[in-house]
């Protein structure tokens, strides 16, 4: 069964993914071969989704699967790449192999690239897309402790990218190099988590996770702006919505989350996270807030299985 290794800050390290789909076969993980002269390798022309998979008193289930899939295709879409595949094609790769490596709940990876026929800036109309899904057993992202504690964020130097740079409601492999600088920085800091600007000074959203706070017992969603369109963060605000709690929509600078009673994020990988601290502040008591428990609670129940109500969110691994 494919597993993972642990490193520091939520990262990891020789990921082991048992088989592999492709490009429509299935291959172990050591045959699962790129060439080096990958468009995508170079210039960063990939898109792909982070989905999760759960233990679930039916087996395993995949959450919110068209919706991501869904989100794939319209990525590709914005960097003109051709899925050589159906939707229903990509859907059931994804099901098959979870299935194949045996995963009673898994992290889930499709990727899109742009292959090696010809390497100039242009990848039209010779490079054609590739396509593989990959999976791993992953645990809590950035780790149990800050699940128990509360991430420590620090806001980063590096600013979200405005929409006119870069298409930031793609997922898109080479925006993430802002990402990973803000991580990196992050981390070397002694934070857990980068909380990213946008280029006017409001808050856009972690290195990979939307941002949420509560103020008064309201919950606040920060706007989309430049912010990739959240799946886990479209949950949450239903999820919230549910157990009563009035949901807002707002821009917000990162005094307003100084001054928050909490805040929390939350993404496919980082779940519902609550957060401690931000550049050395303590948010509220500086410890899990109790409306961030129930959410996250809620939203846990939900992806198990357990919340009848959401079962139509589910995809089962028959």
């Amino acid at each position: 069964m494919a597993t993972e290794t642990k490193s520091k800050g939520g990262g990891d390290v020789h990921i082991k993914a048992g088989l592999i789909w492709l490009n429509g076969e299935f291959v172990p993980q050591e045959e699962a071969r790129v060439s080096v002269l990958s468009h995508a390798l170079h210039y960063g022309t990939s898109v792909f989704e982070g989905i999760r998979a759960y233990e679930t008193p039916k087996g395993p289930a995949i959450f919110r699967l068209d919706e991501h899939v869904e989100r794939l295709f319209h990525s590709a879409k914005v960097l003109r790449m051709e899925i050589p595949f159906t939707f229903d094609e990509v859907k059931q790769a994804i099901v098959e192999t979870v299935k194949r490596n045996g995963y009673k709940a898994c992290y889930i990876r499709p990727l899109v690239w742009m292959g090696a026929r010809t390497l100039g800036v242009n990848p039209l109309p010779n490079n054609p897309a590739e396509v593989m899904v990959a999976a791993w057993e992953w645990g809590a992202y950035l780790g149990e402790e800050a699940i128990k504690k509360g991430a420590k964020l620090i806001t980063a130097s590096w600013a979200r990218f405005p929409a006119h740079v870069m298409p930031g409601k793609a997922k898109a492999g080479g925006n993430y190099i802002n990402s990973a600088l803000a991580k990196m920085d992050a981390l070397s800091a002694g934070a857990d988590e980068a909380l990213l600007l946008d280029d006017q000074g409001f808050v856009a959203e972690g290195s990979g996770e939307n941002i949420f706070f509560v103020r008064k017992g309201v919950v606040y969603a920060i706007e989309h702006s430049v912010n990739l369109m959240g799946i886990t963060r479209d949950s949450v605000i239903q999820i919230a919505r549910d157990l009563g709690y009035e949901v807002k929509e707002v821009r917000a600078t990162r005094e307003q989350l100084w001054m928050a009673d909490e805040v929390f994020m939350v993404g496919t990988a980082a779940e519902v996270t609550p957060v401690s601290s931000i550049d050395w502040r303590p948010i509220g008591t500086g410890t899990a807030g109790e409306i961030t428990l129930k959410i996250r609670k809620a939203y846990l129940e939900a992806v198990t299985g357990q919340r009848p109500e959401y079962e139509h969110w589910l995809t089962y691994v028959q």
